[in-house]
C-alpha cells in the first residue's frame, strides 16, 4: 500500500517573481544584440533560447489549491507527495498529471443516501432499510493509487455493509436483552460506523458519522407484522395488568389479616380473590351486586 508523504512546492509568487526577471533579462539581451559583434551574438542568441524555453516552462509548474484540497505529485509513474496547503503554488512541471484535476483532491467531509434496500433480517423477515454516511478522505494516496475511483468504492462498500448489517439483526421482536434494528438504532449506528470504517481504511476514507433514515417491514408482510406487533402489544398490556392485580390483591389480604378487620377462611379469601381480579383486570366499568346472603348454606 502506498502511504501518503508532504510533496516538495515552492510559493507561487516567488517563482512568478523569478519569472518576470527572466523576461526582462530576455528583453535586455535584445536589445544588446544590435550592439553585439558576430561571437557575441551567438552567446546572445543561445542565452535567449535558453530563457524562452525555460519561460516556456515555468508557467507549466503553478497550480491552486482552495481550503481543504490536496494536489498529488506524481514523477514519470513515481508517487513524490501530496500538496495540502491552500494558495497559489508551484512544482516540476512534469509532477503535474495533466489534464491536472485528475490527482486533485477534495479533503472536505461529505455526504450521500444509501439507496432504499431490500433485505432479510436475521429472522428471515423481508425489511426496507436505508442510511446516509458521512466520510472525508485522509489519506490521498491510498485513495488514489490503492483502489480504483474511491467515490464508487465507497459507495459500493456502503451498500455491501449495509445488507451484511440488516441480516446480523433482527427488525424488532429480539430475545431478552436481543438488539434489535427498530429498538437499538443507535447501537447499530455505531456498529455500521465501525464496519465501515474497517472496510473503507484500505481507501484513505475516514468515516464520520453513520445513520439510519429508513427501516420499515417489506410492503408484502407489512400488515401481517402489523397485527403481530398489536397482539404482543395487547399481551404485554394484559400481563401488566394481571401482575399488577396480583399484587394489590395480595396486599389487600396481608392488610386486612395484619390489621385483623376481618377473618377470612381458605373459601372466602378465594371468593374475594376471584371477585377483585374481575374487578382490576376487566375492560368494561363493572357493575357491583350486593350478596345478602352467605357462602355457607
Amino acid at each position: 500500500m502506498t502511504n501518503e508523504k508532504q510533496g516538495s512546492s515552492s510559493k507561487g509568487w516567488v517563482v512568478v517573481g523569478i519569472h518576470a526577471l527572466l523576461l526582462v533579462t530576455l528583453i535586455w539581451l535584445f536589445f544588446n544584440s544590435a550592439l553585439a559583434n558576430s561571437w557575441s551574438l551567438i552567446g546572445i542568441v543561445v542565452q535567449s533560447i535558453l530563457l524562452i524555453a525555460v519561460s516556456m516552462i515555468l508557467p507549466m509548474g503553478y497550480f491552486t489549491l482552495q481550503p481543504n484540497e490536496a494536489k498529488v505529485l506524481v514523477l514519470f509513474g513515481k508517487y513524490k507527495g501530496t500538496v495540502r496547503s491552500d494558495g497559489f503554488h508551484w512544482t516540476n512541471p512534469l509532477q503535474l498529471t495533466y489534464p491536472r484535476s485528475t490527482y486533485t483532491l477534495s479533503l472536505r467531509i461529505r455526504n450521500f443516501e444509501i439507496d432504499k434496500l431490500k433485505v432479510n433480517d436475521k429472522r428471515g423477515n423481508p425489511i426496507e432499510i436505508a442510511a446516509v454516511v458521512v466520510w472525508h478522505v485522509e489519506d490521498t494516496a491510498h485513495a488514489l493509487f490503492d483502489v480504483d475511483h474511491y467515490e464508487h468504492y465507497v459507495k459500493i462498500q456502503s451498500d455491501a455493509a449495509l445488507r451484511h448489517l440488516a441480516n446480523c439483526y433482527p427488525y424488532d421482536h429480539g430475545e431478552e436483552e436481543e438488539m434489535t434494528l427498530r429498538s437499538g438504532m443507535d447501537e447499530v449506528a455505531q456498529v455500521l460506523k465501525k464496519e465501515l470504517q474497517e472496510r473503507l481504511a484500505k481507501a484513505g476514507v475516514r468515516v464520520e458519522e453513520t445513520r439510519l433514515t429508513h427501516l420499515a417491514y417489506a410492503p408484502e408482510i407489512a400488515s401481517a407484522m402489523l397485527r403481530r406487533q398489536q397482539a404482543e402489544a395487547i399481551i404485554a398490556a394484559r400481563r401488566k395488568i394481571v401482575h399488577g392485580a396480583v399484587s394489590m390483591v395480595e396486599m389487600a389480604l396481608e392488610d386486612l389479616e395484619s390489621k385483623k378487620i376481618v377473618n377470612l377462611d381458605e373459601e372466602r379469601k378465594a371468593a374475594m380473590v376471584s371477585n377483585l381480579l374481575v374487578v382490576l383486570c376487566a375492560e368494561a366499568e363493572v357493575t357491583p351486586v350486593i350478596n345478602t346472603g352467605t357462602l355457607y348454606k
